[in-house]
């Protein structure tokens, strides 16, 4: 079914309402300053009023089904929802407001209803069956028949072969999810909001580096107190505080901040919604003929089951958590050679990290820091899409936004043919929420004639102070490049039906170009060129370029068990076959006993506030790590040849990974740019556990 189109249907036109019109914008772009949110809700309407039209339309037809009049058709339709939609769901993630999260508490159960309506349609499923069972008779050229077997396998999958009580039932929870889901993600967002903390004088900001201070200085004027330094609880201002900051007492109060949004009590504590919605799920499952919603989960995935899972969770804990044993050893010695009479607790593990990582590789994050200025990143990530694939990003000021932060880019091919038009948007604010990601406003097609995407990338950067560069630090800088490698997906699509485009392939795939991108911004091809030191413009030398080779690895213990701990934490919550009885703590606490999880390491995520899993991640945040599997392999691939812009290997990955969607199974489609499956031995040796 089409998730997204171009065109908005003629009878739909209305001056009144901009979300109705016709976009007269460059690139038909999204016209934002005219848009309020009164407009959201007479739009989504009409717009599900017009798709409710059209699948009635498709499934009462009285001719055979046809590829055209239904699978075609099917993609064809709800154009006008999808433009409403991209529109408005990406400014409650990014730019939300008071006036659109209530539109969203409205709108979501009446969506996901919509949604179920369509794909529990009986009509219209017996017309998809019916061509499925046909497929071999169809003459249909390969993209085409995979989208049938898609299509059919989604509406089996949400319900469309079970009896009409069972498909009331599964309306009913998938209505249900929604609103609880939203319920999540603003409770979420609400506990950010609310906290946080001011700094005042030079005790409070002991240990901290100029530029983190010029960055926290910025956050107390956007805060309205203007004088002083907050940290808040975006995640580039509470991570590097706990890097850097020599208060323990204030590292302490920072860190319980951030691991107990979701479950302080309250109207925002989301444990209940959590129990509620693991007891849908389970039941959802069950309906669906799976012994829990992880199995049904993966059933669509690379991995298949559950098991596969574990099977590649199973050679990655227990070598992650010996490679943080030994780290927790040597901060702990660190600690007590500087007279800290206490064992490392969670709130000090970066702190001493940094302090160790100086000492073993005279390393410094505050000097690394100074070398990634925001603008020179974004410029490497660009110079690198050049070089790989052959497009470039040229500013437009006259295109629309829908905040002053955000930058609009068209992405040309280096003839100047239009590839799409991408935004930009990196720095926190309260109105987004924390994390980063790529999404859409409109998705590449050539169903409809040539559309072409409408891509952006949204971080939660700490801005730098009026006149001064923003620096990132080096996990910022490979944030960037991740969603860049997403947004790249996206933007390099060259597929006909929408439904197969962009970023909608298998959940455990889809994590592949973002990561594998990454890889370029640690070569010294990259940091020689764009790593300039922010005052005197001089590049990264050889000796700082050699120590971050050196300490690539360094502290990955950690980082693979906070990980990795989420990641089990996910893959259990959603195998309980029944949610009855659910306390989050208790069952949160005993997974995480029964693995072994160091006391001094806290899951990246912790389930009241888990929103990748209440997302499209349910039962799935393991995709990182499958997907990690193939990046470590595939880069290798450009390493073989000697030649990490290798044009004869980029040209194979543009055509097998970033330009093809869905157009063809997952390990297919790797085998075809690796020419054999991928090897988890890459994987282990780059996170340094072998």
């Amino acid at each position: 079914m089409a998730k997204k189109a171009s065109k908005t249907s003629q009878t739909t036109k209305s001056p009144k309402n901009p979300l109705l019109a016709p976009w007269r914008t460059p690139f038909k772009a999204p016209p934002f300053a005219a848009i309020e949110p009164r407009h959201y809700k007479p739009a989504f309407t009409l717009a599900l009023k017009e798709h409710k039209q059209e699948i009635a339309g498709i499934a009462a037809r009285e001719q055979k089904p046809s590829f055209a009049n239904t699978i075609v058709a099917l993609e064809k339709s709800g154009a006008l929802l999808s433009k409403v939609a991209d529109v408005f769901f990406n400014l409650t993630s990014a730019d939300t407001n008071e006036a659109l999260q209530a539109v969203e508490r409205d709108m979501a159960p009446k969506l996901a209803k919509h949604q179920s309506a369509m794909l529990l349609n009986r009509r219209l499923f017996l017309r998809i069956a019916d061509l499925y069972e046909r497929r071999a008779e169809l003459d249909l050229d390969a993209e085409a028949l995979r989208l049938l077997e898609r299509t059919y396998k989604g509406f089996v999958r949400a319900g469309a072969t079970l009896d009409a009580k069972k498909r009331k039932r599964i309306a009913e929870i998938n209505t249900a999810l929604a609103t609880l889901g939203t319920a999540f993600t603003q409770n979420v967002l609400a506990d950010e909001q609310a906290w946080h903390m001011v700094l005042d004088g030079e005790r409070d900001l002991a240990g901290l580096p100029e530029s983190f201070r010029a960055s926290a200085a910025q956050a107390s004027a956007e805060l309205g107190k203007p004088g002083k330094h907050a940290i808040t609880l975006a995640r580039s201002s509470v991570e590097p505080f706990l890097q850097f900051s020599a208060r323990r007492d204030l590292r302490e109060e920072a860190w319980r901040a951030w691991i107990k949004r979701g479950e302080n009590g309250g109207a925002t504590d989301n444990r209940k919604i959590v129990v509620e919605m693991m007891g849908l799920r389970a039941e959802l499952a069950r309906l669906l003929g799976f012994e829990s919603f992880a199995a049904y989960a993966l059933e669509d995935t690379m991995a298949k089951t559950p098991a596969e899972v574990r099977k590649l969770l199973d050679k990655v804990w227990p070598a992650a958590l010996r490679r943080a044993r030994g780290e927790r050893e040597a901060l702990e010695k660190r600690a007590r050679a500087e007279g800290g009479n206490f064992k490392i607790a969670a709130w000090d593990w970066r702190y001493y990290a940094e302090k160790e990582r100086k000492a073993r590789y005279d390393l410094d994050e505050a000097e690394v820091r100074s070398y990634l200025v925001l603008e020179n990143v974004l410029e490497a990530a660009f110079d690198t899409a050049g070089k790989l694939f052959g497009i470039l990003f040229e500013e437009r000021k006259d295109v629309p936004v829908y905040h002053p932060d955000v930058r609009a880019w068209e992405v040309k091919t280096k003839a100047g043919e239009h590839v799409g038009l991408f935004y930009t948007d990196y720095y926190a604010r309260p109105s987004k929420r924390s994390g980063a990601w790529m999404s859409s406003y409109r998705t590449q097609q050539k169903l409809t004639g040539n559309v072409r995407p409408i891509v952006v990338n949204v971080m939660s950067v700490a801005r730098g102070a009026p006149g001064t560069p923003t620096l990132l630090s080096f996990d910022d800088a490979r944030t960037l490049f991740h969603e860049l490698g997403h947004g790249l997906h996206g933007l390099l699509s060259d597929v006909t039906y929408p439904s197969l485009a962009m970023t909608n392939v298998l959940q455990d795939f889809v994590e592949l170009p973002s990561q594998l991108y990454e890889h370029w911004l640690s070569r010294p091809e990259v940091l020689k060129r764009f790593a300039l030191q922010a005052g005197t413009k001089k590049p990264m030398p050889e000796r700082l370029l050699a120590q971050l080779e050196a300490a690539r690895t360094f502290n990955q213990g950690f980082q693979t068990v906070e990980y990795t701990a989420s990641t089990l934490l996910d893959l259990e919550l959603h195998s309980l076959a029944d949610a009855k009885g659910l306390d989050v703590d208790a069952f949160e606490s005993e997974i995480l006993a029964r693995i072994g999880m160091p006391a001094e390491i806290t899951p990246r995520h912790r389930i009241p506030h888990f929103q990748h899993i209440i997302g499209g991640y349910a039962a799935g945040y393991y995709s990182y790590l499958w997907s990690e599997v193939m990046d470590a392999d595939a880069f290798q691939a450009f390493v073989e040849t000697g030649n990490v812009f290798d044009k004869k290997t980029a040209g194979k990955l543009k055509t097998f990974i970033y330009s093809a969607g869905n157009k063809q199974d997952a390990l297919d489609a790797y085998v075809a740019f690796r020419g054999r499956p991928p090897e988890i031995d890459g994987l282990l040796k780059k996170r340094g556990l072998v």
